[in-house]
């Protein structure tokens, strides 16, 4: 047997990473087929894998007849700002989870678990008197609290995890060279975490990115809309756009996309981290 030969197992993981790809990639290649596409073409009886007349009106007219620029604009700066408060909270309680003893401490990340296990429709309308009651409703605002509250209980049971591969040893070493809890943090052991940090940042981002029930009960003006919400709306109530709506749809895996384009290094180094100490 040469040295270059493929070996059977391998054979088989190969079929099989070309079979999964084909199921994730067929759906995106029907929305790209289906965004291209007329609409005397779309809707006629004839199924076509490949538009006859391709057009990119549909990506043209999803910026031109619908607000998608607000809805995008509003979409990155609600999950991107609650990314950051997410992740910075969640990266100091998972510092403190695994550096202080107190009382308490095991069932504090069990609540926060627990926290997780509520469907989403049942705080659905709790969330909406509270933010009724303080004059929150239809802003940006109460998006970004709303946002902050789901990321937040599972990135700092990730961030726990993170910081638990990082030895204590450190902590001790530098407060041997005068180092205070704080500078230690930001200084030696944040940096170490990075990859972890990151990972979880994107989870944090993809989540409150595909979030729609909440953005669409708690606000109501175009201007303050989200991409998912966007999109719903293209469904209407006696005909569907479907052009439109793939078209609307692809624009909003772009930033996934990307994130997964540049940063595909650290997510599998933070999926990693603290596998071997």
């Amino acid at each position: 047997m040469t040295r270059n030969a493929i070996r059977p197992a391998d054979a088989v993981a190969y079929g099989l990473l070309v079979l999964s790809s084909l199921v994730v990639l067929v759906p995106v290649g029907w929305m790209l087929s289906t965004a291209l596409k007329g609409s005397d073409e779309l809707f006629s009886q004839t199924v076509r894998w490949l538009p006859q007349n391709p057009s990119l009106d549909a990506f043209v007219r999803v910026f031109t007849d619908y607000p998608f620029g607000a809805y995008f604009a509003n979409s990155i700066l609600i999950v991107t700002v609650s990314t950051v408060i997410a992740i910075a909270f969640a990266a100091l309680a998972g510092y403190g989870v695994t550096r202080f003893h107190f009382r308490g401490r095991g069932s504090l990340m069990t609540f926060l678990l627990l926290t997780q296990m509520f469907p989403s429709i049942m705080l659905l309308i709790p969330y909406f008197k509270l933010f009724q009651s303080v004059g929150l409703i239809d802003t940006r605002t109460a998006l970004i609290i709303a946002y902050v509250s789901f990321q937040l209980p599972l990135c700092s049971w990730m961030m726990v995890g993170y910081f638990r591969s990082v030895p204590t040893e450190l902590d001790a070493a530098a407060a041997v060279d005068g180092c205070s809890r704080l500078r230690t943090f930001f200084q030696i052991i944040l940096p170490l975490t990075l990859p972890g940090v990151a990972a979880t940042a994107i989870y944090a981002f993809i989540s409150g990115w595909n979030e729609y029930l909440f953005a669409l009960v708690l606000t109501s003006s175009e201007d303050k809309k989200t991409v998912p919400v966007g999109i719903g709306q293209l469904i209407g109530q006696y005909r569907i756009q479907w052009n439109d709506l793939m078209a609307a749809s692809l624009y909003a895996l772009v930033p996934l996309t990307l994130i997964f384009i540049f940063l595909q290094r650290r997510i599998i180094s933070g999926m990693t981290a603290g596998a071997v100490k």
